[in-house]
């Protein structure tokens, strides 16, 4: 018998878990064949390969991000193979699982849940006497309709074989996310959540997590993410994988999602002591700083724990954090959204992710959506639209919050300014990327492409329409111009603004800084631009301070792809008043 399993990842470097675990659960009864796609691949590329493979049986893993288009496939191979089964699994169809079988009657199997025994059962039944009713876990068709059989218990996690040590993963390892798990189950009952479903906390035996990192570590893997849904609820275990991959990390990166509130004091220490700036990133769910909020969702959250973990881990300067919001949430309208988001923002995250609430099937908020008024998509992934708090207008404009916050904050193309921007010149942060958002969507911009140089010239066009009177346009232009030779590896061939240093002022300062520098001028015109800016670099990046009584020539000089660019406040050989004039639009 024939078995291809298959998914669509959300993107290429992703790689699923699921598949490999069933695989490895079932290899010494069945040779399981993988098949990973992507949502963008066409359908027909993908029904073309599974068809190529001629299946028996063909398995799909199903989830938010990718249950539509794989219903396209699906579709078009029991119109080229009717004879073959076809079995879905997967959170998707864990849940109203007699909808799916209804909706989708090409469908002949649905596996519920944990999947590895469910389906090797299955597969046993499909190979012999084909009695389905035995196999719990398992939803099917009999003369027509649909049988959903009992639940299965919980498997024993230390019976299951590695997924992890699959000869054909090799190759690949170095370039591809591996998606690993130490637990599963979550202690919380967030409403908004499938893992609120589950009940209890089950984990791997310790040996056994040790030898599967390490095998994967020696083998080259690049990038680890943990995918427990909350790593650090149980101390020792996570303190000492922590130290296990300290020890043994060689330049591998390990992403975990960690509940901050819980995080022991004693655990940040240790971290902050020991652990190598760059190999741990923190991905940390606060969703909603509102109390009435989190109360509806069931969401216990102690913020000053939270901030005390975060600022700590920050401090420390050893751990990238990404910390999540999500819009939408019961009992939360625009104006305490907008507070949320500027308490968040407040601690100043490497990467602050705003999603919009997904009404999940399974989960409590789904089940209780009439209560808050929720409108929401019926297809996946079932964002909400509106509810009795937060209108649709309000979500629109909130996604244009979104838009740029991805690409000018989260993408770290320019810190200095927006730096500046949101501490200094705006109300908030949430005011500032709300006015620059409408402004983005009025133009159309959001429909169009953006280069690194496009991005820069927007925002100043942006700032200097919105005519800020708190913003000083000079500081801000200065910024932005550092914050642009800094995205480069090699020195731009372009600058994008007006002013620009004439040729005399431009020699002077050349060849003071290849003296300064000790440098060959040729050699330092090559890898190096100079600028002036009418304030005192040196005050600002040191003090927060605006002082214009001295402006600042600055240099920057680059080093090639390996090499960050560096930037030097060098003195001038030129009086103040002959700077100011250097510093003037050539006509």
């Amino acid at each position: 018998m024939n078995v291809v399993l298959a998914t669509l990842n959300a993107k290429y470097i992703h790689t699923s878990l699921a598949l490999r675990v069933l695989k490895a659960y079932c290899r010494d009864e069945f040779d399981i064949e993988l098949a990973e796609y992507t949502i963008k691949d066409p359908a027909m590329t993908i029904a073309s390969d599974l068809y190529r493979r001629k299946p028996d049986v063909i398995g799909f893993s199903c989830y938010i991000w990718n249950i539509e288009e794989t219903i396209v496939v699906i579709d078009m191979l029991r119109k080229v193979m009717p004879d073959v089964k076809i079995v879905l699994g997967g959170p998707e169809v864990s849940y109203d699982t007699e909808y799916w079988m209804n909706r989708l009657p090409a469908v002949d199997f649905i596996v519920m849940g944990e999947g590895e025994e469910t389906l090797r059962d299955l597969l046993r039944e499909l190979a012999g006497d084909r009695k389905f009713h035995f196999v719990f876990g398992l939803a099917y068709r009999k003369n027509g309709e649909t049988v959903i059989n009992p639940g299965r218990p919980k498997l024993d996690l230390n019976a299951l074989p590695s997924p992890y040590r699959f000869k054909e993963d090799l190759p690949s390892l170095g370039n591809r996310v591996v998606y690993f798990e130490t637990s599963r189950g979550c202690p919380f009952s967030c409403q908004f959540c499938l893992s609120s479903i589950e009940v209890g906390v089950r984990y791997f035996d310790m040996d056994r997590v040790k030898s599967d990192l390490l095998y994967l570590i020696d083998s080259g893997a690049k990038l680890i993410k943990f995918v427990d849904r909350t790593f650090n609820i149980k101390r020792d275990y996570a303190l000492e994988i922590f130290r296990f991959l300290i020890d043994n990390h060689k330049g591998c990166v390990f992403q975990f999602e960690i509940t901050a509130d819980i995080m022991r004091p004693e655990v940040l220490d240790f971290l902050a002591e020991h652990a190598p700036p760059g190999i741990f990133r923190f991905e940390i769910g606060v969703q909603s700083t509102n109390d009435p909020t989190n109360l509806a969702v069931k969401r216990r959250q102690n913020w000053t724990k939270l901030v005390r973990t975060v600022t700590k881990v920050k401090e420390s300067g050893k751990i990238d954090q990404h910390l999540d919001l999500i819009a939408g949430l019961p009992h939360e309208d625009y104006d305490t959204f907008r507070k949320t988001f500027n308490d968040v923002f407040e601690l100043r995250p490497e990467e602050l992710q705003l999603g919009f609430l997904k009404m999940l099937r399974g989960t409590g908020l789904r089940i209780d959506a009439d209560k808050y008024g929720y409108v929401y998509s019926d297809r996946a992934p079932y964002e909400m639209l509106g509810n009795d708090r937060m209108p649709f207008s309000d979500i629109v404009r909130i996604k244009r919050v979104e838009d740029v916050l991805e690409k000018y904050w989260n993408a770290h193309r320019m810190d200095r300014t927006i730096e500046y921007l949101v501490g200094r010149a705006y109300p908030s942060p949430f005011d500032f990327f709300q006015r620059f958002g409408d402004y983005w969507e009025e133009r159309g911009w959001q429909r169009i492409g953006h280069q690194l140089e496009d991005l820069f010239v927007r925002i100043w066009s942006f700032l200097k329409e919105d005519a800020n009177p708190a913003l000083d346009l000079d500081v801000t232009l200065g910024l932005l111009k550092i914050d642009y030779f800094l995205q480069h590896k090699y020195k731009p061939r372009k600058i994008w603004w007006e002013d620009r240093m004439d040729k005399d002022a431009w020699s002077g300062h050349l060849k003071a800084a290849a003296e300064r520098l000790g440098l060959d001028q040729r050699e330092l015109a090559k890898k190096a631009v100079l600028e002036y800016v009418p304030f005192d670099y040196a005050a600002w990046s040191g003090e927060g301070r605006i002082d214009r009584e001295n402006g600042t020539l600055l240099a920057v000089l680059y080093g090639g792809e390996e090499t960050p660019p560096q930037l030097l406040a060098l003195p001038s050989p030129l009086g103040k008043a002959q700077l100011s004039e250097a510093g003037k639009t050539i006509e």
